[in-house]
């Protein structure tokens, strides 16, 4: 009972936040769900009997959000790089983030785990929770944070139901004894059928949002049902193998849940974790094929 009166107290929070809050509000939240979360995570990490860099990892988490808030401001254009070389370069640093630190430790057997698991936050949490800021100022592509949170959710209603009542063949035994092949698979079509929904009604979605409109953005092209249907498989997919790597991570630190802060759901992790490989997959989709984003009217652009 505590897990479904959590649920339904935070949905509509949750969607209330994505749709109209304006955007300092909701970056806000989005780091603020990063700390949140890494705090969690690094607990779990402790419980392994390794220390982490705790406020070393909760810096560059940060820079890693403000980097994705500086970036979505078309005057600091001319000065910011590139999203994906940001990304290269801070994987270089973040070997001299950790790495440095690490030398003025006493225990030098546990230096190359805690900057590994440190440096492995970042990326793990605060890169694919910053991914929601991007989406969240691209104008009549907002609609794709929708298309994350319903295929995620309605993934796992449908594997719950289907693998509770009709769950012969386990998925995961070692890691997750509940989960079946039978509600993996009801999950993938639940959400195929939750993108094929989504995309045919996302420009009345994307005029739910707070935002001025865009004169330089035209109507959006019309999607290809294959495209649509790629989507929401890989989508799926990622988020169940989020879900199952958040469970081994605390099976292997021998934690049951990664907090308490969310009654009947365990910690932020364990409600985000399906997320953190769902949004990756989805935003790099998305950019890859060319398909889920509206396109520029040029003659906008003409001075």
């Amino acid at each position: 009972m505590k897990r479904v009166l959590t649920a339904v107290a935070l949905i509509p929070v949750v969607l209330l936040i994505v749709f109209k809050a304006p955007w300092p509000v909701f970056d806000f939240v989005v780091a603020a769900i990063v700390i949140l979360t890494l705090r969690e995570y690094l607990d779990v990490t402790d419980a392994y009997g390794i220390k982490p860099f705790r406020w070393i990892t909760y810096l560059a988490s940060m820079l890693v959000v403000l980097g994705f808030i500086l970036y979505n401001f078309r005057w600091m254009g001319w000065w910011l790089p590139t999203a994906a070389f940001a990304a290269i370069a801070l994987s270089y640093l973040l070997v001299l983030i950790f790495g440095v630190p690490a030398v003025f430790r006493r225990d030098m057997k546990m230096i190359v785990p805690a900057s590994a698991m440190s440096a492995f936050g970042v990326f793990y949490i605060a890169f694919s929770l910053a991914l929601l800021i991007r989406l969240r100022h691209m104008p009549q592509s907002e609609y794709l944070i929708i298309f994350i949170l319903f295929s995620v959710w309605g993934g796992d209603i449908a594997a719950y139901y289907v693998g509770k009542n009709f769950g012969r063949h386990k998925l995961a035994p070692v890691v997750s004894p509940n989960k079946s092949w039978e509600g993996a698979i009801a999950s993938v079509i639940a959400s195929i059928g939750i993108a094929v929904l989504v995309f045919h009604f996302r420009q009345y979605i994307n005029a739910l949002f707070t935002h001025e409109p865009d004169p330089d953005v035209l109507d959006p092209v019309p999607l290809g049902t294959l495209y649509v249907a790629g989507l929401g498989l890989l989508s799926n997919v990622a988020a169940q193998l989020g879900d199952l790597f958040e469970s081994a991570l605390k099976r292997g630190a021998g934690v049951k849940d990664s907090g308490t802060l969310l009654p009947g759901h365990g910690g932020m992790l364990d409600r985000i974790d399906a997320l953190l490989f769902a949004i990756p997959v989805v935003w790099y989709y998305a950019e890859l094929t060319g398909q889920f984003h509206t396109q520029i009217n040029l003659r906008y652009l003409i001075p």
